[in-house]
């Protein structure tokens, strides 16, 4: 961080305060007691593991009672259950200068003065009666004051791996259909969010080249940044939460990240006049009437919000550079989505790739985030006109439903028509997904560089992991139609004919394509200039979507 080393106060609200020094000590007990993301994985199994995503703490609380230093931590910031302050201490951590930081605060025990207000499962411990977490009437106790993740900050397509620690809001470092958790003292609106779907969906398909600047756009508690400080010489982070940009450097301290500087404004604001070489943006896209919680709703009508984001990458990018972002956008009655997508792009001098991943009606949508936001919580008539009012805001602009993906973009380059490809695709992936998103960029580039004559007078690998099936009425001679299907990337199907999947099978890199089309049609009877002249359509689709890899840009063998 570009901070001074010396403590940083916090903001008003209650939060530990950025000492770095205070950090390290920290980060060492929890390399120590392995309170890493393998380390509570190996404790807890992958049920309890898995249920923690849902809210759920009692099998994590069942599976945490053994009293070890990693079970104590683990209690203490992931689950926010009060343990005595020996049991802090025996775990190894400095408890007079938690205290003092605000990391920890003192706490009575339950059985003194009755179930604990504070976190979402302060219940939990006192039913578990183990010694390290329910003191007697004489023990001291005490609680954490934020949710510290632990959470593997891998480089996606690489072997490098390195623990990281995320903070957070109490209550809100885990999603659920609970709907996030409240602080005494903080307004719900300035809450700060740890790991959730939308950031982990973000950072597996980012590009991790090294690069030289990374923006953060919306960095909420720093999960893009941290990764992006992984691969990057210098991150901004920006957002326009003061908090969040606090919980951010908290999040980098306690990880030993140096490289994240952090800027408060909105969108593009922070970083007028700079470019960067990646741009990262899990942006509060929520289309809602109103923005109620800055770490979800943009506060501007509809997908006004995405759209100015991403009408303006363009000009925050170097020649070559990537912006990737999540978001929301309005299926509206009479538009194609694709043609809405379209004109937000136009004009920025980028390569896009859009994938739609879900649609929602209306009334799923609304749903959905208003539980988010607890108002199921509220009495019905309160429910009811919440309801009523997201329902009039999309009935207004005459919105049918939501869409759900991932944008990426890319300069251009210089003086190339830029390739916009916007299309549905629901069906699982492979994650990580950035190395494969980059080496469609890189495809791209070679389509558009050769007309049908080039194409086939280059040659070609079948990409691994690509099967073929056959599909037609049993014991018929010849199948229907053939599949090529991808078990890597996208994961995609496609049908070609016996001719196509012939061409694919011979792709060894050894002959050209015009060289391999030339011998199927002698084996076939056909002329090879009507073969020569039908394939190049279905050439470029079979390279455009990874079935094929030209051999220019095939990967050495490790």
């Amino acid at each position: 961080m570009t901070d001074s080393t010396a403590p940083t106060p916090a903001p008003a609200s209650p939060s530990p305060v950025v000492d770095t020094a205070l950090a390290a000590r920290l980060r060492a007990a929890f390399t120590a007691a392995d309170f890493t993301a393998d380390g509570c994985l190996d404790l807890l199994g992958a049920g309890a593991y898995a249920a923690l995503a849902r809210s759920e703490t009692v099998p994590a609380l069942r599976a945490t009672g053994g009293g070890s230093a990693g079970e104590t931590l683990l209690r203490l910031f992931l689950l926010q259950s009060p343990v005595t302050r020996a049991a802090a201490e025996a775990a190894g951590l400095p408890v007079a200068d938690c205290l003092t930081g605000g990391w920890l605060t003192a706490a009575v025990p339950e059985s003194a003065e009755g179930p604990s207000a504070e976190g979402p499962s302060a219940e939990g411990p006192s039913a578990e009666g183990d010694a390290g977490s329910a003191g007697g009437a004489g023990d001291v106790m005490v609680r954490a004051t934020v949710d510290i993740r632990p959470y593997a900050n891998d480089i996606a397509g690489t072997d490098d791996a390195g623990d990281a620690w995320i903070v957070s809001d109490l209550g809100c470092s885990v999603g659920g259909a609970g709907g996030i958790g409240s602080v005494g003292g903080v307004p719900r609106s300035e809450l700060v969010l740890g790991v959730g779907g939308a950031s982990t969906t973000l950072a597996n398909i980012a590009v991790r080249r090294p690069v030289r600047r990374v923006l953060d756009l919306g960095t909420g508690s720093g999960v893009q940044a941290l990764h992006a400080a992984r691969h990057g010489a210098a991150v901004v982070a920006t957002d326009v939460n003061a908090r969040a940009l606090h919980f951010t450097r908290l999040t980098a301290a306690l990880s030993g990240l140096t490289n994240i500087e952090t800027r408060q404004g909105s969108l593009f604001e922070p970083v007028a006049g700079e470019a960067f070489d990646l741009v990262v943006s899990n942006p509060p896209f929520v289309i809602s009437p109103g923005g109620r919680f800055t770490y979800r709703d943009g506060g501007m009508p509809g997908d006004e919000l995405c759209r100015g984001l991403v009408s303006a990458a363009g000009q925050h990018l170097e020649p070559g550079g990537y912006c990737q972002l999540l978001a929301n956008w309005q299926h509206v009655r009479g538009e194609d989505w694709r043609s809405r997508i379209a004109d937000w792009i136009a004009g920025t001098g980028c390569d896009a790739w859009v994938v739609q991943r879900e649609v929602q009606d209306v009334f799923q949508y609304a749903e959905l985030w208003l539980r988010d936001g607890g108002d199921h919580r509220q009495d019905r008539a309160h429910y009811d006109a919440r309801y009523q009012e997201w329902l009039d805001a999309f009935e207004a602009a005459e919105v049918e439903g939501v869409g759900f993906g991932w944008i990426t973009l890319r300069r251009a380059p210089e003086g190339r028509e830029p390739v916009l490809v916007a299309e549905e695709w629901p069906h699982p992936v492979e994650q990580p997904l950035g190395p494969e998103i980059e080496r469609w960029f890189a495809r791209q580039d070679f389509l558009r560089e050769r007309d049908d004559a080039g194409l086939l007078a280059e040659h070609y690998l079948l990409a691994d992991e690509v099967v073929q099936e056959q599909i037609g009425a049993p014991g018929a001679e010849d199948p229907e139609h053939v599949v090529l299907r991808q078990n890597r990337g996208m994961r995609r199907a496609t049908k070609v004919d016996t001719v196509g999947a012939g061409f694919a099978g011979a792709c060894d890199g050894t002959l050209p394509a015009g060289g391999i089309l030339d011998a199927i049609a002698h084996l076939v009877g056909e002329p090879p200039e009507l073969l020569r002249s039908r394939a190049p359509e279905q050439l470029r689709l079979l390279v455009e979507q990874g079935f094929l890899i030209p051999a220019a840009l095939a990967e050495p063998e490790s």
